[in-house]
């Protein structure tokens, strides 16, 4: 089917952590680059795992970006010729991003995000909720298990070996020392209330 699409929407790259988002937030920034198009990206300042000043994904691939405290510095720092905006590690902004994704749109800028869907008890991650509905596209990506090898839609905290409780801080910046990939099944958070509709 073909779709004409006017100039700005939003675009989530979601899934767990070890999926590839950032991978393909840096596909697409490259991809979009070689059309010319004028790019600005941002990253949050907690995320220096890899790179202070760059996304970067698990296996080095990078793009620079501005590493920033909170999402209002986008509106500071964005130009008015910018046409894409992309943002990593999403989750980790407060819900004024998602105003600001909305606004950019708006103003006919193409914004791509990519960040956790859930965090690591399995439950919805900050603004990903309110992002993934108001999105136009949502490109969901699974990892595979270290347990079975299935596809993998959960990020496992462990700590000293165990998975986290539930009751441990929602953010920990980490990478293969502290997070595993996993599927539903196994996928094991001790001390995790029942859900109650």
């Amino acid at each position: 089917m073909y779709q004409e699409l006017q100039k700005g929407w939003i675009e989530v790259i979601t899934g767990p952590m070890f999926a590839g988002k950032s991978e393909e937030l840096i596909r697409r920034i490259k991809t979009l680059s070689y059309a010319h198009q004028k790019i600005m990206a941002f990253k949050p300042a907690i995320d220096n795992r890899y790179d202070k000043t760059a996304i970067a994904s698990h296996d080095g691939d990078k793009y620079e970006a501005y590493a920033i405290k909170e999402a209002n510095d986008i509106l500071k720092l964005v130009k008015p010729y910018t046409q894409v905006v992309a943002v990593d590690e999403v989750q980790f902004f407060g819900k004024e991003i998602i105003q600001i994704c909305e606004d950019l749109a708006d103003k006919g800028v193409r914004v791509i995000v990519a960040g956790l869907d859930m965090d690591f008890r399995g439950e919805p991650f900050g603004p990903m909720p309110q992002l993934l509905a108001r999105a136009e596209f949502v490109t969901k990506l699974t990892a595979a298990c270290t347990v079975c090898g299935c596809a993998a839609t959960r990020t496992q905290r462990i700590i000293n070996g165990h998975p986290a409780d539930y009751n441990d801080p929602v953010i920990l910046v980490g990478a293969k020392e502290s997070y595993e990939a996993r599927c539903r099944k196994h996928h094991i958070v001790p001390n995790k209330p029942k859900f109650k509709a």
